[in-house]
């Protein structure tokens, strides 16, 4: 599915993905505490801060990691561009655990 959305600068993919009903995991709330909002930035990763530590260090849990892959809630839109983003299928099991919970 391809979808088309408008951004303020200074928000977040995760921002963007949240105020368009994009379902993308967050489990942490956005504070780069996890790997569930991992992405794969496929145009304007240029444009985008520079990975921290903090990052860096919960991508290396994310499933499907690439060359391009970011977490959604550190990559803040700073400049007017296109970008192309993907958000990775997750294994179904581990998708279920994380809209149901562990049992």
């Amino acid at each position: 599915m391809n979808v088309t959305c408008e951004a303020l600068l200074g928000e977040s993919f995760l921002d963007v993905a949240l105020a368009h009903n994009i379902d993308l995991q967050h489990n942490c709330g956005g504070v780069c505490a996890c790997s569930t909002c991992h992405v794969k930035v496929k145009q304007g990763m240029e444009r985008l801060p520079e990975m921290e530590d903090d990052e860096a260090d919960q991508l290396d849990e994310a499933e499907g990691l690439a060359l391009e892959s970011r977490l959604g809630c550190q990559c803040k839109i700073l400049e007017d561009t296109d970008y192309i983003v993907e958000i990775p299928q997750l294994n179904p099991a581990i998708a279920k655990l994380f809209h149901e919970g562990a049992h």
